[in-house]
Parts: structure tokens; sequence; C-alpha cells
């Protein structure tokens, strides 16, 4: 008896598109990316992919890493494979898509059969921090208030009295204030002219 696994892929089929199994989610790959804005891209995948079946989501990102690429979620797997059937190779603002099965289950798909798994920073790749970078993190936010010095400790004992400010001739002299000069009369205020003539 043979398993699935061990059946060499049907002919006319790369053996890396062979062995990813069936799934409700399609990879799109070839599209447009300079053209389009995401929205844009998204409505139009959206009304492309919808004839075939019920479409959960479509996932088009702009990054670098993911751009002229897609995801189309599908309700049920038979939607999906029809829908990739039918359209790989067709041409889609231009350029021919080529649609294969996603490798691992939509995050949609997985909330709704209940198996989903929010990302922890357990299961999240570990970095590792450097001391440069530990410094840059604890370092005081700009434009905080810096902390404040220390001040020295008060020594111990009765406060000292300053014996030179008793009299007023050894606490400086006060200077008058100057006041600005006036300004002559010779500013006069202009005459406002009448438009009677």
């Amino acid at each position: 008896m043979t398993t699935m696994a061990s059946r060499p892929p049907p002919p006319g089929l790369p053996a890396k598109v062979a062995s990813v199994p069936p799934n409700q989610t399609l990879y799109v790959t070839n599209l447009p990316s300079a053209k389009i804005n995401k929205e844009d891209l998204r409505t139009a995948l959206y009304m492309l992919f919808s004839t075939y079946g019920a479409v959960l989501d479509v996932v088009a990102l702009k990054t670098m890493k993911m751009r002229g690429q897609a995801h189309i979620v599908y309700k049920d797997i038979q939607t999906a494979t029809q829908a990739m059937r039918s359209l790989d190779g067709f041409e889609f603002l231009g350029l021919p898509m080529k649609i294969s099965y996603a490798k691992s289950k939509s995050n949609i798909i997985a909330k709704l059969d209940g198996s989903f798994k929010p990302p922890t920073a357990a299961t999240a790749a570990q970095v590792e921090v450097t001391d440069l970078q530990q410094s840059i993190f604890n370092a005081p936010v700009p434009g905080a208030p810096a902390p404040a010095p220390k001040l020295p400790p008060k020594p111990s004992g009765t406060d000292q009295v300053m014996t030179d400010a008793g009299t007023p001739e050894s606490r400086g002299v006060k200077r008058p204030r100057e006041e600005p000069e006036e300004e002559s009369d010779e500013d006069v205020a202009m005459e406002e002219e009448s438009d009677d003539e």
C-alpha cells in the first residue's frame, strides 16, 4: 500500500508545487507592484477570485519582501483548487499570474477552526542585545529634565552665620536706575486727508 508522501508527483507538475498539500489559501505571484496601489490591488484580486467562491481574505503587501505577491483565502479547499486551476497563467494587469497552494494555513482559517495560536515572545526569534544597544536603550529621553546632581551631605553641627554681611557698607552698592530720555515733540501725527475734494 502506498502512502501520499511516497507517491511521485503527477506528470506535468514540478516537484516543488506537488509537495505542498492542498490548502484553502492560494499563493499568487507575478503581480504588478508599481502600477497599482495596495488597496486597488486587493480590490481587483477580490473581484477576480470571488467569482469562484467566497473569499475570506486577500493579503497583498507592498513591502520589498512581499511585493508582487498575494495570498487569497477561500472558505474551502475545493473552491481554492477550482480558482487555482482556472486562473493560473491568467493575465492580470498585463502579467500572467502564477498560483499555487500556500505552504501553511492562514491565520483567518486557524481562527475559524480554533487552532490559532498568537505569536508569543517565547516563540519569536531571540535577538541578542549588545552593550551599545543596551546603553542606547537605557539613555535618558531627549528633552527630559536631567537628573539633579547629588548635593554633598550637610555638615553636622549648627549653621554658620556670615560675619561680613551685617553692615550695609559691606553688602554692596545699589546702582540708580537709568531713565530713558524723553523724546521731543517733533514727531507729529499724520493728518488725515479728506476725500471730499
